[in-house]
């Protein structure tokens, strides 16, 4: 998300915005009075807060822009005047260009949100960025129970990691995702830390070679562990494993991570009966 909103700054930045064709029903996520649109609006500057796109305007509003997990973003030259499956919302710069969100599959959580000056919205809660001095302090002091993987994923814990980035940094660092974050010696703690930056580190500098937006239907090969179940360990070379969940699956290799021990998976449990 840092390199998207890097691009998209570089994209859009400083232009007005012509247009807003909202293009799904349940995209938009606030109530913005008819007689407050963004047509007319400077863009002046895109960023980002954990997982949000943020754009501020010349009002001091602020547009957030959340993709979720399968939404995509994708930059426009000249904007198109289509309605993809999927599609969100359709922002119209003056410059001519469009910024189209849109998410595939079919659970439709992508959104965005006008936000007046002063209003933090969504972005209230969020916990610190991974690179921020607080975040260490916190994963060294803190003694919460939930599991590593849960806790690496909670956005009021730290902002910014998502399932594929927990996978590989607790795969670096050795750690079961399943340990709890008390039980963590303090060697545990600092490693931990340590590759959590170092894994966002390669990952931001890798996505800065990506032109446009963020379009591909699928990402999942951008990561070392994340959506490589079977495939070797990249610091063992033992295959891969997998816990899996209704809408998701933590992978981690039982050589690295577990002592060899294989965590239980109602998937593989199923099979065994």
């Amino acid at each position: 998300m840092q390199a998207l909103a890097e691009r998209l700054d570089a994209a859009v930045g400083g232009a007005v915005i012509a247009q807003v064709e909202m293009l799904g029903f349940s995209g938009l996520k606030t109530v913005v009075p008819p007689d407050q649109g963004l047509e007319g609006e400077e863009l002046i500057g895109v960023g980002r807060r954990g997982k949000y796109l943020v754009l501020s305007l010349s009002s001091s509003r602020r547009v957030l822009v959340h993709l979720s997990q399968a939404g995509r973003l994708d930059i426009e030259v000249p904007p198109k005047h289509t309605k993809p499956r999927g599609a969100v919302v359709r922002f119209v710069l003056g410059n001519g260009t469009g910024v189209l969100v849109r998410e595939h599959g079919h659970e439709r959580k992508a959104g965005w949100w006008v936000l007046a000056a002063g209003d933090e919205g969504p972005l209230d809660g969020l916990g610190p960025e991974p690179q921020e001095k607080a975040f260490e302090d916190l994963l060294r002091t803190s003694q919460d129970t939930r599991h590593l993987h849960t806790l690496l994923r909670d956005q009021r814990f730290v902002a910014g990691i998502g399932r594929g980035y927990a996978d590989d940094a607790l795969n670096r660092a050795g750690l079961s995702p399943f340990s709890a974050l008390n039980s963590l010696s303090q060697s545990d703690r600092t490693r931990l830390v340590a590759e959590v930056r170092s894994v966002l580190s390669e990952a931001i500098a890798s996505e800065r070679q990506r032109t446009g937006g963020l379009s591909e239907p699928k990402l999942g090969t951008a990561f070392a562990v994340h959506n490589r179940v079977g495939q070797p360990c990249p610091v063992c070379g033992e295959p891969l494993l997998r816990v899996s969940y209704e809408s998701h699956e933590v992978v981690y290799c039982k050589r690295c991570q577990t002592k060899g021990r294989l965590l239980a998976d109602r998937r593989l449990s199923r099979l065994l009966k």
